[in-house]
Parts: structure tokens; sequence; C-alpha cells
């Protein structure tokens, strides 16, 4: 009888595990374009910081990304424990919000280039005084820790809402775990993508003082070259990405435009879902803007 209770645990364990992996799957594609927008975010904002310095400041401010994870999980349990209610109106606000930041960067792409420092600008940066350059640290890190909350919010209520359906425990499981390993990812892979050219220059300098061959050189000019288009592609894939789940949020919660994209081929939904996402972005925008503008005429 005890081996029978044991293989029956042991069964209920297996297919919890298999029902958390299943849902952990579909969390996470729901959630790629906030990680792509976290991804390219997190590594423009540590960008500019002096080369001993970039890990440090990478550290900083994946632990204030946790902590800003250890106040919003719980919060998102809550509201799901007691007001499941919310989920769906927080879902479509974030999605909402999702598509306006998409539509944002592609008003600035269009509209403005991209902001070149000065050679002075520069001298002046490398200028100041180490007090001075300490506080303009702490106040990027701030900056890019309060960039994460938002981010941080979206991601736990997109997997909050990938998962409402299943049990408390296996929302626990799933909105817990993933924020902790999608922290762990991100950060992980913003201090990789703030090193490469450092790693790259590292290579170049070895084979050229003759401790490494020319592979070694060939590659660490590869990286050196790579480092600024990788930025731009993740950037650039981060904002498709925003328009594509934003847009996806916002047919899913309204019900007459989902029963009409629901028969499309997979493709063809995918554009819909794009399409939605990016006119609701530049609808945003566009209220934005002109109350920005009303109020500045009062």
């Amino acid at each position: 009888m005890a081996g029978v209770s044991l293989l029956a645990l042991l069964d209920d364990i297996a297919t919890l595990l298999d029902d958390i992996a299943v849902l952990s799957k579909v969390a996470a594609k729901n959630t790629a374009g906030v990680l792509g927008d976290d991804l390219a975010v997190n590594a423009e904002q540590v960008s500019g910081v002096r080369a001993e310095r970039e890990l440090p400041v990478v550290w900083a401010v994946a632990k204030g990304s946790l902590l800003n994870k250890v106040i919003l999980v719980p919060a998102a349990l809550l509201m799901s424990l007691y007001a499941p209610w919310l989920i769906t109106p927080v879902l479509m606000l974030g999605g909402t919000y999702l598509c306006f930041e998409g539509a944002e960067k592609l008003h600035e792409w269009i509209a403005h280039k991209p902001k070149e420092f000065s050679a002075q600008e520069r001298l002046n940066h490398l200028s100041l005084s180490k007090a001075d350059l300490l506080a303009l640290e702490k106040d990027k890190i701030k900056g890019a820790i309060r960039t994460d909350f938002v981010l941080s919010a979206e991601i736990v209520v997109i997997i909050l809402g990938s998962v409402a359906d299943t049990s408390f425990t296996n929302q626990v499981i799933i909105v817990s775990g993933l924020a902790v390993f999608f922290t762990v990812a991100v950060f992980g892979l913003v201090a990789a993508i703030v090193k490469m050219d450092d790693v790259g220059l590292y290579l170049v300098e070895a084979q050229a003082a003759g401790r490494k061959g020319r592979v070694s050189g060939w590659l660490g000019r590869g990286l050196v070259n790579a480092a600024a288009p990788l930025m731009h592609t993740l950037s650039v894939v981060g904002t498709i990405a925003m328009f594509l789940v934003g847009g996806g949020i916002l047919v899913h919660g309204w019900a007459w435009l989902y029963q009409w994209i629901e028969p499309l081929t997979s493709l063809w939904a995918m554009l819909a879902n794009m399409g939605v996402g990016v006119i609701t972005g530049l609808v945003v925008l566009g209220l934005i803007t002109a109350i920005k503008k009303l109020r500045t005429l009062s």
C-alpha cells in the first residue's frame, strides 16, 4: 500500500511539473516582446559608464530589478486570489502601454536622429571628478531601476494572465520562477553585451602583442564591430515584438475582434495583431501629444 501511495504521489508530481512546463512555455512566449524591450532598454541604460564600472552597475540594476519583483509578484498573486476580475483590465492596460511604447520608439526613429555626443561633451564628461562620476552613476542606476519597475510590472501581469486559468499553486510557482529566471537571463545577457567590445579589444590587443593568433584578432574585431549593430537590432526586434504582444493582448481582450481574427491563418493573425498594436499605439501617442500641447497653450 505504501508503495502504491508513493507511486501515486510521484505521478501527481510528474503531472504537476508537466503542467508547469507547458504553462511556463506559453507565458514565456507571451512575454517575448517585453523581454526584448527589457534587454534593449537595460543595455542602453548602462551604456556610457566607465569600462571598469559596467559590471558593478549591471549588478546594482539587477538587484533593484529583483527587489521590484519581490514587490510586484506578491501584489499580482494577491490580485489573482482576491480580485481575479482585475487581471483582464490590468492586462489590457499593460498591452496598451506596450503599444504606446512601441509607437513612441517608432516616432523617435522617424522624427529624430540618434543623439551623438560632440567631442567637447566627451571631454567635459572625462574631466568630471570621481565624486561627480559616482553621482552620475547613481542617477543612471536609479533611472534604470525605475524603468525596470514598469517593464517588470508588465512582465509579471502578462505571465499571470497567461496562467490565470490554472490553480493558485501553479500560478505561484510559474510567476515566481519565471520572474527570477527572466531577471537572471536578461541581466546576464546585458552584462555579456556591454562587455562585448572590451573582450574584443582585449583580443585585438593580445593579437597585436603576439600573445594570440590571427583568429583571436579576427574574432576580437568582429566583437567590437558587432556591438553597436547588435544594440540596434535588439531595439528594432523589441519594438516589433511589443506591437505583436501588445496587439495580441488587446485582441484577446476584445471578444468581437478576437472572433474576427481567430479564423485567420497564423501569419495573417500575427499581422492583424501587429496592426492592432500599431494603430492603438499611434492613437494613444497622438492623444498624449495633443494633451501636452493643450497644456502648453493654456
